[in-house]
């Protein structure tokens, strides 16, 4: 079971490389078994065309999560935490990955029928900030007369909607400095007031 994940994992990380290198029109299926050095049997075992690539995006940032997870002081305010997750989702896309890439890839999930990886509650994203809420609700950081899925749901639909807004505008500001500040200021509503 480890190898399937791993030959996946291996194959989306070299797709989103040659994307970024090449731009996502330009980079071949055959160039992606040959960046992998696996065959075209195992890559139509776990994709069934380059656009399934688009739909799994959301993996690639699930690894970053998990990095990030580990990373986190377990002293820090839970609202903070819940920030810097802003601020590294919103760096990641702005400084990693190009416009048209992370457009192309939200797109895929509005006509993708078959992969909805993204709102899988089950990612390591939404584990994460299940934790962080969870926490921030026992320690008193953030409100508990929500529930930590409805919590969940609005900042999921912020974030989403500044990434939106920002390939919409053809990232003509910051990502990073709007999307946080913006978040900042909607998620204040969850915050507990002292």
């Amino acid at each position: 079971m480890e190898k399937k994940v791993n030959n996946r994992i291996k194959i989306l990380n070299a797709a989103w490389k040659l994307f970024e290198e090449k731009g996502y029109e330009e980079t071949t299926v055959d160039e992606i078994i040959e960046a992998t050095q696996t065959s075209k049997g195992t890559f139509y075992h776990y994709f069934k065309s380059k656009e399934d690539l688009l739909s799994l995006f959301s993996y690639i940032f699930d690894e970053r999560y998990e990095e990030l997870s580990k990373k986190l002081d377990v002293d820090m305010n839970s609202f903070d935490k819940l920030m810097v997750l802003c601020d590294e989702c919103f760096s990641t896309i702005e400084n990693d990955y190009s416009l048209e890439l992370v457009a192309r890839m939200y797109s895929s999930h509005l006509f993708s029928k078959n992969s909805k990886h993204l709102l899988d509650k089950n990612r390591i994203y939404y584990k994460l900030l299940r934790n962080v809420i969870a926490e921030g609700q026992q320690r008193g950081h953030i409100r508990d007369d929500l529930s930590p899925a409805e919590i969940i749901k609005a900042y999921t639909i912020a974030e989403r909607g500044l990434i939106y807004d920002w390939c919409v505008c053809n990232g003509e500001y910051s990502l990073r400095d709007y999307g946080c500040k913006m978040m900042k200021m909607y998620l204040v509503q969850i915050k507990e007031t002292e």
